[in-house]
């Protein structure tokens, strides 16, 4: 059996060389433990619905904190575009959106597919998008790129949004490693499965009160009622008071995991956090002759570099033509030297 990795108080059975989380982020074993009771639960019909209503509240709590707003102002659901497309369906028509050239397209697409309705979505160079994001009615961005590792100008951001520039912000590749502030956005969307190390199938949207106030529930079901529990018939609406109006049913499994992981990601030391993941990977770029760049994503571009790294055990992935490797909590000197000694070999 493959020895336990243990890092920030919690064991993990990840692989050696497993530098992959910017894809799919490995679960502490409490966390896979926790679900893995909950299946034994539901195959044994030990299950009830209302029983997952706990898991629910942890893990939005948790995003909440993590973020650093109040958790009356997150909201559920499945995935990040479901999330970004309750914003951008409540644009008005004729809105001006600004995005990064190469942005991921959960972002990108439900701000597109409003064209009927008159709003224009322009790509801008990533070194442009906080000035242009001035002249527009909303910005949207991932915090770090997913292809490159790329970290956004969250100070330029925040000057756009101060002349008057709704700010989204999806942070699928950076919350859970980055120390940033952010909760200062107007809207921001994550997904759970990488590096907050959840199952897929949970996803959180933080909303201020501004944008709250502007966006309609297009989704509203059951969930989303002021008490779920009374409000799975009949008519009036009866939604809830804050940002669990925007609430998508949520998938039970995924949402028992969260529970479980992201409490205690919100609990850890955020600089240390960082410092680890981004040591790992600046330390990497400085063995092959790169610049720091202060993301724990690292995008690696040269012949056979794919196959090299897979040779030496190291999980990878492609994006955008290049290499994708990323350093997280679990990781440790041993893959740093696994994927220089794989290039420079």
């Amino acid at each position: 059996m493959r020895d336990m990795r243990t890092a920030f108080g919690e064991q993990f059975d990840v692989p050696d060389g497993y530098l992959n989380t910017a894809s799919i982020g490995i679960p502490p074993a409490a966390v896979a433990d926790a679900v893995e009771r909950a299946v034994a639960d539901w195959r044994r019909g030990r299950s009830s619905p209302p029983d997952f209503d706990a898991d629910v509240a942890a893990a939005r709590a948790g995003f909440a904190a993590l973020v650093g707003v109040p958790v009356e102002r997150v909201a559920i659901g499945a995935t990040v575009s479901q999330l970004v497309a309750q914003v951008a369906v409540s644009l008005p028509a004729g809105s001006r959106v600004v995005v990064r050239a190469g942005e991921f397209t959960s972002v990108t697409f439900p701000f597109a597919a409003q064209a009927a309705r008159g709003v224009v979505v322009d790509e801008v160079p990533a070194a442009e998008l906080a000035d242009r994001a001035a002249e527009a009615d909303l910005v949207a961005v991932s915090v770090v790129q997913s292809a490159d590792g790329a970290v956004a100008d969250l100070a330029g951001l925040r000057a756009a949004q101060a002349a008057g520039t709704t700010v989204v912000l999806d942070v699928s590749q950076s919350l859970g490693w980055l120390d940033a502030e952010i909760g200062w956005a107007d809207a921001v969307v994550g997904a759970g499965y990488k590096w907050l190390l959840s199952p897929r199938g949970c996803a959180w949207l933080a909303v201020s009160p501004s944008v709250r106030e502007r966006m309609v529930a297009h989704q509203a079901g059951w969930y989303a009622g002021d008490d779920p529990w009374t409000t799975v018939y009949d008519l009036p609406l009866r939604l809830a008071p804050d940002a669990r109006a925007f609430d998508v049913s949520p998938v039970w499994f995924a949402q028992v995991g969260a529970a479980a992981a992201l409490p205690w990601l919100a609990g850890l030391d955020r600089a240390a956090v960082h410092a680890h993941c981004v040591g790992l990977a600046d330390a990497l770029r400085a063995e092959l002759g790169m610049a720091p760049a202060g993301s724990a994503i690292v995008s690696l571009s040269g012949p056979d570099v794919g196959e090299r790294l897979a040779a030496a055990g190291v999980r990878s992935s492609v994006r955008a033509g290049a290499v994708r490797v990323g350093f997280h909590l679990y990781n440790d000197a041993n893959d740093l030297d696994r994927v220089v000694r794989a290039l420079k070999r």
